[in-house]
């Protein structure tokens, strides 16, 4: 190939023989903003060299601290409080999941067609979904009190919308062709969704609920901070009194339940999603 070929093709393709120089100067103004921007937040929140360096040699001493793991004098104590999270999380991921199918469906724009109705279902999710479970937790803890009702609570409504949108995205993409065979069949509105709708996102949904059941095993353990049940209160009065043995030991009980749920999770989802 000639320069004459290349002098043509590149003003043919100018994008292919890379960036113009205004397009190039734009970009290194972009990184410098940022760069700066950058700069500004970490110095807003008090970054520096030295107290970076300080923190590392307090987590270095937390860490040797840890080691070796020890349960202390009350292993019923430390057993109980996993089996409230792993029973909050289950309790509060069923509930979220049973309320969000019908709210999934008010959601999916090829079930409800009334936009107003669908469009106030949606900003509905968004609003919930901008709470964070800790948030709701303390909420109930001041309505119900101290204890794993309170958890279970933030759980469920924290995730109910979470599901809701997840579902109604699910729904919004099945294949048509089957609600279109129930409806030639002579099927009406409720038969459509039982045999036309439902099969083909339900396993999605039940993979769904089994992960959000695998993350909120995690979470659980932080509600109990704020005194909504669970092994995160006695993880919160360990790191008060520097136990840090103890702590590190149900950490590790955590670690070995946490992988577990996900081992088996993951195993289930499989077996639903026919993967």
């Amino acid at each position: 190939m000639s320069r004459a070929d290349v002098a043509a093709w590149r003003a043919r393709l100018p994008a292919a023989f890379g960036s113009a120089p205004r397009t190039r100067l734009l970009r290194g103004l972009g990184a410098a903003l940022f760069l700066l921007w950058l700069s500004w937040a970490l110095a807003q929140f008090g970054f520096t060299p030295r107290r970076l360096w300080n923190g590392l040699e307090g987590l270095a001493t937390i860490l040797r601290l840890m080691v070796p793991p020890s349960p202390g004098a009350q292993w019923a104590e430390i057993l109980q409080g996993l089996a409230e999270s792993i029973a909050m999380a289950f309790l509060g991921t069923c509930v979220a999941a049973l309320v969000a199918v019908p709210l999934g469906f008010l959601g999916a724009g090829n079930v409800v067609t009334a936009w107003a109705l669908r469009f106030s279902v949606r900003r509905l999710f968004d609003g919930f979904r901008g709470i964070d479970q800790l948030i709701w937790a303390l909420a109930y803890v001041r309505a119900v009190g101290l204890g794993p009702l309170a958890g279970v609570l933030a759980i469920a409504t924290a995730d109910i919308a979470v599901l809701a949108k997840l579902y109604a995205e699910a729904i919004e993409s099945i294949e048509p062709r089957q609600v279109e065979g129930v409806t030639a069949a002579g099927g009406g509105w409720a038969e459509r969704l039982r045999f036309g709708v439902l099969p083909q996102v339900l396993p999605v949904m039940l993979s769904q609920a089994l992960y959000f059941f695998e993350s909120n095993t995690r979470s659980a353990a932080i509600l109990g901070v704020v005194g909504a049940g669970g092994i995160g209160l006695q993880i919160s009065e360990r790191i008060r009194v520097r136990a840090w043995d103890e702590v590190a030991f149900i950490i590790l009980l955590m670690v070995v339940i946490v992988a577990t749920i996900d081992w088996l999770s993951a195993r289930l989802r499989k077996r639903l999603i026919g993967g």
